[in-house]
């Protein structure tokens, strides 16, 4: 099992940034994503890194805004994001995978956090 838990969501205006956690405990994964929820809406991958080698993979709609990263000795990976945007609201989500494929499928994911809420107003 593999305990993930998220902090740093919060409130932001248009163009601002937010960095967010997620620290993991527990067995062994070799990779980690996060993901986002608007209501209404479906599950989005937003970006994964495989560990601990540190491969990367964004969703269209973040690339060059968001960066994902890795802190192998905390166990914690971090989501920085920059010149958020009202649709980047959402609830986001920290997941742990045991395969070392870095994906943005959720059904690739075995253990997720309780999530962390991002709001951006204009």
């Amino acid at each position: 099992q593999v305990q993930l838990v998220e902090s740093g969501g919060g409130s932001v205006q248009a163009g601002g940034s937010l960095s967010l956690s997620c620290a993991a405990t527990g067995s062994t994964y070799r990779k980690m994503g996060w993901f986002r929820q608007a209501p209404g809406k479906e599950r989005e991958g937003v970006a994964s890194i495989n560990i601990p080698y540190g491969f990367t993979h964004y969703a269209d709609s973040v690339k060059g805004r968001f960066t994902i990263s890795q802190d192998n000795a905390k166990n914690t990976v971090y989501l920085h994001m920059n010149s958020l945007k009202p649709e980047d609201t959402a609830m986001y989500f920290c997941a742990a995978g045991v395969v070392p494929l870095a994906t943005l499928g959720a059904q690739f994911y075995d253990y997720w956090g309780q999530g962390t809420q991002v709001t951006v107003s204009s």
